[in-house]
């Protein structure tokens, strides 16, 4: 799950992470009022719009801009930026169309670094990850200069060392050029170890700074804020329903979370109806195997009912992409006949007008089979994983 900057910015300031201040408005008539109040408040008399959207790169794309001429520079600013489409690395080519603004005070920047936390699966830990190039796409910089990426792991008992972020402070030389080093480096080990705590507090799977700025005094500030959550962790978390912005997310992949099954969209135009995620993993390798492409990951559990495979089925037609339909079904706990009978239903209730290959194995496989030949429509059945796939990506070329 993610969540927008400003959303973030109040996570931090309850962490005691230092933010600038700001006010997220959600009609740009409001933008005024807010440039105004900032000015007044903290005596600076610049602002900065930016776009709330859940991707990065909103810079580079028009989202973020800097207003030095007053409340109603701002206003015009924020008139611009509304309701624009946002097409960055992170969007697709479709981009995102801004629905909310956050007005923030401007700041005397010196220096900008990078500071993310992230789940390194190979090493089993929490990842931090520094770099002098903030404001920089990390992938970019581990790309072209992944020598200047400085990484260290958190233990999962004792959490990130006190000696393990002074050791990043130095290796970023964190007080160069400040007026005051010592409080430079003291503040900016003070945020990651907050950081750090906060990633495992709040149950996140990412949480980045970038940039993670220095000001001309010496202050060490979060310019920005990204945080993603572990949809895992949900049930210990009821307060992320309110932070749940729906006009960002996929809404078959929402509909799918409501019904208690795992959807993702991709970009091919083979639909995949499968049982556990490990499974659904290797039938999209598989598909990718013989040539075709996946439009999505779908699992609909190791207890899928019939109910749940019909809406699978809709949620997967809804796609204008798909053009075949491969269902792998290995039934342990989910018996195969229930599932050829949600199958039987759905394609009779959806008129099912494009290819569709089955294979069933497991518990009830007989009288699966048996359901679906019985059934007098054009479902292809299949013997094995391989040919299931080798058949719906013939089935689709053809």
């Amino acid at each position: 799950m993610n969540i927008h900057e400003y959303q973030g910015k109040a996570i931090f300031k309850k962490y005691g992470i230092a933010v600038p201040q700001g006010i997220a408005v959600f009609d740009p008539k409001d933008a005024k009022d807010a440039a105004q109040k900032l000015i007044s408040e903290t005596g600076i008399p610049v602002v900065v719009v930016k776009a709330q959207i859940h991707a990065g790169g909103r810079g580079k794309a028009g989202g973020v801009k800097v207003v030095k001429d007053g409340p109603d520079a701002a206003a015009t600013t924020a008139d611009e930026i509304f309701g624009k489409t946002l097409v960055t690395h992170q969007t697709g080519p479709e981009g995102q169309k801004v629905r909310r603004l956050y007005i923030e005070q401007g700041l005397d920047i010196a220096r900008e670094l990078y500071l993310g936390l992230v789940v390194d699966r190979a090493a089993r830990r929490i990842a931090v990850m520094a770099s002098t190039e903030g404001g920089v796409e990390i992938e970019e910089v581990a790309a072209k200069t992944p020598e200047k990426i400085i990484t260290e792991h958190v233990d999962p008992l004792l959490g990130l060392g006190a000696f393990q972020a002074r050791k990043i402070a130095y290796a970023l030389g964190a007080g160069d050029g400040s007026p005051d080093a010592k409080k430079t480096m003291k503040q900016f080990t003070s945020i990651l170890m907050k950081l750090a705590n906060l990633f495992q507090k709040e149950d996140c799977s990412l949480c980045e700074i970038n940039p993670l700025v220095i000001t001309k005094s010496g202050d060490v500030v979060a310019l920005d804020a990204k945080l993603n959550f572990d949809d895992n962790a949900q049930g210990r978390h009821p307060e992320w329903a309110e932070l749940l912005d729906k006009s960002e997310e996929d809404p078959v992949e929402l509909e799918a979370h409501e019904a208690g099954l795992s959807y993702v969209s991709l970009d091919g135009n083979i639909g995949c109806l499968v049982n556990g995620a490990g499974l659904a993993m290797a039938t999209m390798d598989i598909i990718k195997h013989h040539g075709g492409f996946p439009a999505n990951f779908l699992d609909v559990g190791g207890s899928a009912t019939k109910d749940q495979v019909k809406k699978a089925f809709s949620m997967i037609l809804s796609s204008a992409k798909v053009k075949g339909i491969f269902v792998n079904i290995f039934g342990g706990i989910a018996k195969c006949d229930l599932i050829a009978e949600g199958i039987v239903a759905a394609t009779k209730e959806m008129g099912l007008s494009v290819p569709l290959v089955v294979r069933l194995e497991g518990t009830n496989v007989a009288q699966g089979k048996k359901i679906l030949k019985d059934s007098g429509l054009a479902i292809d059945a299949a013997d094995s994983m391989a040919d299931g796939a080798q058949k719906i990506v013939a089935a689709v070329a053809g």
